[in-house]
């Protein structure tokens, strides 16, 4: 499968997504076609020198070099039984395309974000390692958290506050930003680079719905103006995604002059104009922080 494939693109803001399960040992797990850039045989790997323990080495695909990375070391599962029949899945994600070993490919499915349940209850021992768990067919899909699995291995490729001291403080102190962002460890990530940067009034939802809710409520106490100058959204959340949250705020009369921007590792160029269907002020792609912030001064001037 190419992204010339994905004949099954959604229409924008449509709060559904569609999934392509894949096994790991015993496990089954998800990951969102929208980060697939093709599905392709194992290829002959370069081993490189004092890599990662989860990084196989390297590929040469056309004309682009690759990392892979075995899923099943970092998941702590066995090796592949059948190492001949895996497959490797090519993502793009932070700006970044990065081969996955995984042991099988199943189907595509399609669901909407509402299925998605957070996975605090787990009791896999995966939490850590999991955006979402979803049951398809009878059977629990853990969706992983990509990007938690890449930076792991290159935590230089994340957020960090050095970012943004070249920057130097300016008041900006009486501006309220509203963040919706399920990952417990960016919501920290973003809260101390914002904070450096002077935006220190954040109010955080780890979900586009609770987001939606509250500037409903803030609509309806007429409080809008008074407690939110602009709202900063994930793509890839339970209950309601990032681009249906743009899409309702955007629709609504009294809520469409609230600035939006789209923060988020899979602003890639196939993607762009999904955030611009749906209205986005802005798009960012993780962990573009700068330029997130950069965003933020012009918005809200």
């Amino acid at each position: 499968m190419t992204s010339n494939d994905q004949s099954i693109l959604l229409e924008s803001g449509t709060n559904e997504l569609e999934v392509i399960v894949f096994n790991i040992g015993d496990g089954t797990f998800g990951i969102n076609v929208m980060k697939v850039r093709e599905i392709i045989q194992p290829l002959p790997v370069t081993l490189m020198p004092n890599s990662h323990p989860h990084v196989e080495g390297i590929i040469r695909l056309r004309d682009e070099i690759l990392t892979v990375v075995n899923l099943s070391k970092t998941l702590g599962f066995a090796p592949s039984a059948n190492p001949n029949g895996d497959k490797l899945i090519v993502s793009e994600l932070n700006q970044m395309k990065v081969a996955f070993r995984v042991q099988h490919v199943s189907r595509i499915h399609r669901i909407s974000w509402e299925q998605i349940e957070k996975p605090t209850d787990l009791s896999q021992g995966l939490e850590g390692m999991t955006t979402g768990v979803v049951k398809m067919d009878g059977q629990m899909v853990l969706l992983l958290d990509f990007e938690k699995v890449v930076l792991d291995i290159s935590p230089e490729k994340g957020i960090h506050v050095q970012q943004v001291k070249q920057l130097g403080m300016r008041e900006r102190q009486n501006k309220r930003l509203i963040i919706a962002e399920d990952s417990a460890i960016l919501r920290k990530l973003l809260f101390d680079t914002l904070s450096e940067a002077g935006y220190d009034q954040i109010t955080f939802f780890d979900d586009g719905q609770a987001a939606l809710e509250y500037l409903e409520y803030l609509k309806n106490e007429n409080q809008l103006e008074q407690e939110v100058d602009l709202l900063i959204t994930d793509l890839e959340m339970p209950k309601m995604d990032g681009h249906h949250l743009t899409k309702r705020i955007k629709s609504d009369k009294e809520l469409k002059s609230l600035p939006v921007i789209i923060f988020s590792s899979l602003i890639t160029k196939d993607l762009f104009y999904k955030g611009q269907e749906v209205g986005a002020d802005g798009q960012v792609s993780k962990p573009e922080i700068v330029k997130l912030i950069e965003l933020i001064d012009r918005l809200i001037a």
